[in-house]
């Protein structure tokens, strides 16, 4: 053929290029395939499963189609190189080759899906065994911790593993070894407030070096399933942030927890969304699964961190405004101190607290008792509740806590004190500190206000709503019972006792991603069962 034949042509001759060039990319793919079938072979156990599941791929006939193409493009090239016009203008090989084309996309196809079976199984079956080899692992008794920690928190190529937040710079796991370690876990949404209240709790227990409680480390392991969603930039800017706000260790990246730990934080420690501190010991033994009520009740006081040294806690304690109220304001110590009444009250309707505080002030000054009363809102600290704080102290009603970070923990530590106590072997409607706990959560779940009031460490009572206010406005009929100060909380205690209606609503409102939910709980009014139901909630005011 000449050259201006072949101008002629070209459009015609590039087409048939191009369609011998989509066929061979097209068997070149299929071979990879066959040949990655092949190194499944070569590199990995074989189960039965995953016999069946390759043979599903039909490896011989993917082969011949190959074959049959290869052969089919040799011919084209030969009769290519001889060309003549005859040749060029031939319609049927253009329709094999387009049918060859087809036939091993299809093949192509086919295989991928059959390949990525084999490498999600294998993966499965990986995620299996590396499960397994840790629980054998968390089982088995070792000299030290860092066999354990090793394999929790995986680190490649010797990188160092740990960021640690004091000193901002990677460090290895050797600052853990033979310690005490608490595995914070959280997903990426870890809340300020816990932030604070841990940054406060830890920097204590490290002002305090030579104390027993302060031989412990923390270190933060992010909950990233990234199988179920992928890592993107906006969450690394939220581990990023996170990391940066706490003092203690943390894992340098969430890459380096492998799906298996993932499995294993889930399944066998509980972790569901709720912040959670496992305990480690020196050698690496899971000492407690979840410390984090402990840590919020006692704080280091707590250490070693153990169920025995939670049991023991318990038993040396008894229902104060001590145990009530911590350290949420301290003069709270200072008023214990001297002597006086206090009065702790909550609740959202600043009408209900401008009558209550103001009766309340009434029946002091008429009694003569040095009483304090302090304002600690509700669960979930809202703008509501910063509005009324400020009303309060405008009005001079009485003390408020400062912090809304700190009525925020004075509500999750007392959840902590109920879940801590509903695990001890002790039932519930014969356990009074226990149903001191719910009678106060109970009185966070209604419209209504409350208040507890309190003289040292002994004396206690409390009362809800227009009950309480009811009472202190008709002090005259009780006003000669209370000659001092130290009859005053007895006195209230027997006239809110007196006044107390059979026909009541009490509501104990749990998060309900807390973890551990018993199945019955007793009512703090009547001792009756409490009915459970589901609600749905915004938190948005």
């Amino acid at each position: 053929m000449e050259i201006p034949e072949i101008m002629e042509r070209h459009e015609v001759l590039k087409q048939k290029f191009d369609a011998i060039h989509d066929l061979i990319d097209k068997m070149l793919d299929v071979t990879k395939c066959i040949i990655e079938f092949r190194d499944i072979h070569h590199q990995y156990a074989i189960t039965q499963e995953l016999e069946m599941l390759i043979n599903t791929a039909h490896i011989s006939t993917a082969s011949y189609w190959t074959i049959r193409a290869a052969v089919m493009c040799a011919a084209m090239i030969m009769n290519l190189i001889a060309i003549g016009h005859e040749h060029i203008s031939s319609t049927s090989e253009s329709w094999e080759i387009s049918s060859l084309a087809h036939k091993l996309a299809n093949i192509l196809d086919h295989l991928r899906k059959v390949l990525n079976l084999c490498f999600q199984k294998i993966e499965e079956k990986r995620q299996h065994d590396a499960f397994e080899a840790l629980l054998r692992l968390l089982r088995t008794p070792h000299i030290d911790n860092m066999k354990i920690l090793s394999i929790l928190i995986y680190s490649k190529d010797e990188q160092l593993p740990l960021f640690d937040g004091t000193h901002k710079r990677r460090v290895s796991l050797d600052v853990l070894r033979r310690k005490h370690v608490l595995l914070l876990l959280s997903d990426l949404d870890i809340a300020p407030e816990e932030l604070f209240i841990l940054h406060h709790m830890y920097a204590e227990a490290k002002t305090q070096p030579n104390r027993p409680e302060s031989n412990y480390e923390v270190v933060w392991i992010p909950v990233v399933d990234k199988r179920l969603s992928p890592w993107t930039e906006a969450k690394q800017m939220k581990f990023e942030e996170a990391q940066a706000s706490m003092p203690w260790y943390s894992v340098a990246h969430p890459s380096m927890i492998d799906p298996a730990v993932i499995r294993c934080i889930k399944e066998v420690w509980g972790f569901k969304k709720k912040p959670q501190l496992v305990v480690l010991d020196p050698q690496g033994k899971e000492a407690n699964n979840n410390a984090y009520h402990m840590l919020w009740i006692w704080g280091s006081l707590a250490f070693p961190f153990t169920k025995a040294r939670e049991e023991a806690l318990w038993r040396e304690q008894t229902w104060n405004i001590e145990l009530l109220a911590d350290s949420i304001d301290q003069n709270i110590f200072t008023w214990i101190g001297e002597g006086k009444c206090i009065c702790l009250y909550g609740g959202e309707d600043i009408e209900w607290i401008r009558a209550f505080t103001t009766a309340t002030r009434a029946v002091a000054n008429a009694a003569r008792v040095p009483l304090e009363m302090l304002y600690v809102g509700k669960r979930n600290p809202k703008e509501r509740v910063r509005k009324n704080s400020a009303i309060i102290q405008v009005e001079n009603l009485s003390h408020v806590v400062q912090d809304q970070t700190l009525i925020w923990f004075f509500w999750e530590r007392l959840e902590s004190m109920w879940h801590s106590r509903t695990q001890q072997d002790i039932p519930g409607e014969t356990d009074p500190i226990l149903q001191e706990i719910v009678t106060i959560l109970s009185y966070d779940g209604s419209d209504q206000g409350w208040a507890v009031f309190s003289r040292g460490l002994a004396e206690m009572t409390r009362g809800k709503g227009d009950l309480i206010v009811q009472v202190m406005r008709g002090f005259d009929r009780w006003k000669n019972e209370v000659t001092d100060v130290t009859t005053f909380v007895p006195t209230l205690a027997r006239q809110l006792r007196d006044l107390h209606s059979p026909h009541h609503c009490t509501r104990l409102i749990l998060p309900g991603t807390t973890g551990h939910i018993p199945e019955r709980v007793v009512c703090a009014e009547c001792s009756r069962p409490m009915e459970k139901f589901i609600m749905y909630r915004c938190c948005i005011e």
